[in-house]
């Protein structure tokens, strides 16, 4: 028989069991810095695919993570106030595109882990002592683009085959700039044209360095990943210009340029979101390997070839990923 006792402390706990459910600690939302260098509407595709990769790790968005944005605007001299600004907010991981912006979340020593969704040459930007053992608080992925650039000026060669005088596009002051410099210089030679380097640190001087280069002679153009090169600004000059030219990203493209070949960055953006979950679970970068780049993509503006009376030849049509319209 139910003493009197007994059932009076039954009841409370049956009473209390709803209110410590209730008093249940809310899952934590992490808060992921974001460096970039365009506007969050320009590198939609790019986010999309690292909320994908999130989702499919069983992250969703607004409940158990935010991503906190913050764009240079083509202006790699501002990367290291953005960097403080996130710190300041406490995120728990930065999420960063390109040379500048990753050394700009490293160099705040803030101890945030950094994760590279695409940097093009971390050894020689001494943001990790090998790909397979970082050893610091850069992981991510390397986009690879250092030989990339010579590949974009054969490929340009092919679909244009009356260029002489090559303008190329390069940032001193940018070390993956520099390093696809050094393997567009050389590689001219085997294809019978002369190469000129176009330095511009910054986005105000852009156009009047292009213009100088055209009354020198240049009659063509290869733009590589610096974030000084904004598609719409560097589109309409080439436009403008008649000039062919060849280009790092599909974005130059869809906005009207005539060539791209490079990286498949929404694929690194999809794969960064491995990075981001181990480091949340408690991974440290010094011990995830580095991943370099395994998707790459060749597209054509056709409309733009018409243009400029070029007529693609057809294996580069068989070749390429898509033709644009």
């Amino acid at each position: 028989m139910t003493s009197r006792r007994d059932f009076i402390a039954g009841t409370l706990a049956l009473a209390s069991a709803p209110l410590a459910a209730q008093e249940k600690p809310a899952a934590r939302m992490y808060r992921i810095g974001m460096l970039e260098s365009v506007p969050i509407g320009a590198a939609a595709l790019n986010l999309g695919e690292f909320h994908r990769g999130m989702k499919e790790l069983g992250h969703e968005e607004g409940r158990s993570y935010i991503v906190l944005y913050r764009s240079s605007d083509g202006r790699a001299d501002r990367f290291p106030a953005l960097a403080a600004e996130l710190a300041r907010q406490n995120v728990d991981v930065f999420v960063t595109r390109g040379t500048p912006a990753t050394l700009a979340a490293r160099d705040i020593e803030s101890g945030i882990p950094v994760v590279a969704s695409a940097v093009a040459d971390p050894l020689e930007a001494k943001l990790a002592a090998s790909l397979e053992a970082p050893g610091g608080n850069v992981t991510g992925l390397t986009s690879q683009v250092n030989e990339l650039g010579a590949k974009r000026m054969e490929l340009l060669k092919a679909l244009a085959p009356g260029i002489q005088r090559l303008g190329a596009l390069v940032n001193l002051e940018n070390p993956a700039s520099v390093a696809v410099w050094k393997m567009i210089e050389p590689a001219a030679a085997n294809l019978n044209l002369k190469v000129e380097m176009i330095d511009v640190r910054q986005p105000e001087k852009l156009e009047a360095a292009l213009d100088a280069a055209v009354k020198n002679g240049v009659d063509s153009l290869i733009i590589g990943v610096d974030p000084l090169a904004q598609a719409n600004q560097v589109v309409d000059f080439t436009l403008r210009q008649r000039l062919p030219a060849a280009f790092a990203a599909r974005t130059f493209v869809e906005a009207g340029g005539l060539l791209s070949y490079g990286v498949y960055y929404p694929n690194l953006y999809y794969r960064a979101a491995t990075y981001v979950d181990k480091i949340l679970k408690g991974a440290k970068p010094a011990d995830l390997p580095m991943e370099r780049a395994a998707k790459f993509e060749l597209v054509i503006n056709r409309k733009t070839a018409r243009a400029l009376k070029i007529a693609i030849p057809p294996d580069l049509f068989l070749r390429s990923d898509e033709i644009i319209d």
